[in-house]
This record gives structure tokens, C-alpha cells and sequence, in this order.
């Protein structure tokens, strides 16, 4: 059975597409193979490294990378999944053969706010609402 490609987006490429990528590949890596992009990346989120290992999930060796980069090597990919908020996912290219793009909003570790307790106990909740959503599309999207 061949993989199906799927493509997280989002700003940076330095959290929320990262974390997605990251739970895909660890929950169905059989089935699936995912990567991430961003529209403007940056640097990896330290506090979300952190808070990926504290479940055993280590990101700390990933690079990011951008979408627009991505879309000039020619990769093809069944879905391109933003991740981030509505207006900076249209910002994005459209991949050709892309068979669905799918939108998941969800908070910008980047933009949170208080000590870095604080930081990562919300980052947590964020990691738990992004692998919720890659497990509800891992079941919607499974093939036996």
C-alpha cells in the first residue's frame, strides 16, 4: 500500500505544523507520510520541542522549511492541511494533484503570553487539540 502525502502549513513552520507533522507520522507513519511548511518559517519553538518530549516525541532535530519551497521542488501531496488561521492559510500556493486542502485553526504558540510554565502548559493544551484532530482524520482517512 502506498502512503498518502500529506502537507501541514502554517506561518512559521515552527510549531503547530511541526506538532502535526510530528503526531501523523507517529500515529500512522504505515499509512501516511507527512511533512510541514511555512509561509514566512522561522525557528523552531523551543517550548514546543519541549512540551513534544514530555510525551516522547522528539521534534528537537527538525529544520523548517518554506511552503513556497515545497511547491517549487514539484512535491505532489493527497492533502494540504493549514493550520493556522484562514487568512495567512490563502496566502499559501495551491500544490498541484492536491486531492483535498483542509483548514484546522488553532492557537499560535508564538503569540502566547506569561512565564514559561504558563507558556507550556498552554502549548499543552494546544498539542493535545492538534493530535485530537490528526487522530479524527487518521480515523476519517484510514483505508484498511
Amino acid at each position: 500500500m502506498e502512503k498518502r502525502k500529506v502537507l501541514f502549513i502554517c506561518i512559521h513552520n515552527s510549531a503547530r505544523s511541526q506538532m502535526a507533522e510530528a503526531f501523523l507520522n507517529h500515529l500512522a507513519g504505515v499509512k501516511f507520510e507527512a511533512h510541514s511548511a511555512g509561509i514566512e518559517p522561522g525557528k523552531l519553538n523551543p517550548l514546543v520541542v519541549k512540551s513534544m518530549s514530555e510525551i516522547g516525541i522528539d521534534i528537537s532535530g527538525k529544520g523548517t522549511q518554506s511552503v513556497f519551497d515545497v511547491y517549487g521542488r514539484g512535491e505532489a501531496f493527497d492533502y494540504v492541511i493549514a493550520v493556522c488561521d484562514k487568512e495567512a492559510a490563502e496566502k499559501c500556493p495551491v500544490f498541484p494533484g492536491v486531492t483535498k486542502r483542509l483548514q484546522w485553526s488553532f492557537n499560535d504558540p508564538s503569540k502566547l503570553e506569561g512565564s514559561e510554565e504558563e507558556k507550556l502548559k498552554k502549548i499543552a493544551m494546544i498539542r493535545d487539540e492538534i493530535k485530537a484532530s490528526v487522530s479524527g482524520f487518521i480515523k476519517e482517512n484510514s483505508v484498511s
